[in-house]
């Protein structure tokens, strides 16, 4: 017996067919994609996906710095485990990262737009320092003036910075379970005409989904959705496509039976290249997409 139902309408994306053949890739074919480009990986387990995201990092310090040039990298504040990697790698390996110009992708803010301070706990500026940066040896740290994070004070022209640093060599990030990047969330998408419009888009404050919401309640605020701010300030389309390249991790999951990104995986991956699906755009680019094994397993729905 089926049971015929509409998507709630809070969802920007309303394709229920789409949806549909999204849900019915299988594993055996998850890593198949019609753009050679867009390589998509399945790691065997967390611990092997975070140290692989580590030296991806730190592979692309040490060639940019074998080739005597900067290395400009977008950094995103979630997960976090690749980066006590990447600092334990650094210190034995004694990199010098004088090199190094990292962007942070986004930062919360208040109702008001209002950017958390770097000392509050909940701010991915925060994460950053404690998890990253105050690991790494001080004699091998970035200059100060060579670290970024998105604010209220910069984010009208924080897309101008990372241009003037002559963009990413790599952005890094992940997809979130409303489908966005960074925090360019997928009700943004109503904002543009077409692709290209939307694809030239830069910094800006957003709105937080209601998916990003409950999202990262779950995982960074023990589920206290009350504690997670409005609103928050992002890297725009055009700074990730502008990018030479893109190294997207998806570790969306609290066990086989829990993994909840087995379907923006597919969606974003597979599905139709559209503004209200923001992490599609990756297709039309080269990106490495790399996910969990139990994310590219079978999606399991009650639906027939």
């Amino acid at each position: 017996m089926t049971f015929p139902h509409a998507l709630a309408s809070f969802l920007p994306f309303q394709d229920k067919d789409a949806c549909a053949a999204a849900r019915a890739i299988p594993r055996s074919r998850f890593t198949a994609h019609r753009n050679p480009e867009f390589r998509i990986r399945i790691s065997t387990d967390r611990d092997e996906q975070a140290r692989n995201f580590a030296d991806a990092i730190v592979d692309a310090i040490v060639k940019a710095r074998a080739e005597n040039r900067k290395c400009v990298l977008i950094l995103p504040a979630g997960p976090m485990t690749q980066y006590v990697h990447a600092a334990r790698r650094i210190n034995s390996e004694k990199i010098d990262l004088k090199h190094l110009v990292t962007f942070n992708m986004d930062e919360y803010a208040d109702e008001d737009g209002r950017t958390a301070p770097a000392s509050w706990p909940g701010s991915f500026q925060y994460a950053m320092r404690k998890q990253f940066f105050d690991l790494i040896d001080p004699r091998l740290l970035p200059k100060p003036e060579n670290v970024h994070f998105p604010s209220s004070d910069n984010i009208g022209h924080y897309s101008q910075l990372i241009q003037d640093a002559g963009d990413a060599d790599v952005c890094f990030g992940g997809v979130g379970w409303s489908g966005h990047i960074a925090f360019w969330e997928p009700q943004l998408g109503f904002e543009f005409g077409d692709l290209a419009e939307f694809a030239a888009a830069p910094a800006r404050a957003v709105e937080l989904h209601p998916m990003t919401i409950m999202q990262n309640a779950l995982h960074s605020f023990s589920g206290d959705w009350s504690a997670v701010p409005p609103r928050a300030v992002t890297i725009g389309p055009r700074d990730i496509l502008s990018a030479r390249h893109r190294s997207f991790w998806l570790e969306g999951s609290y066990g086989p039976d829990g993994a909840y990104q087995r379907f923006i995986a597919r969606l974003a991956a597979h599905g139709p290249v559209t503004p209200l699906v923001p992490a599609s755009i990756l297709q039309t680019v080269p990106t490495d997409y790399t996910v969990l094994s139990e994310i590219a397993d079978d999606v399991m729905t009650c639906i027939t």
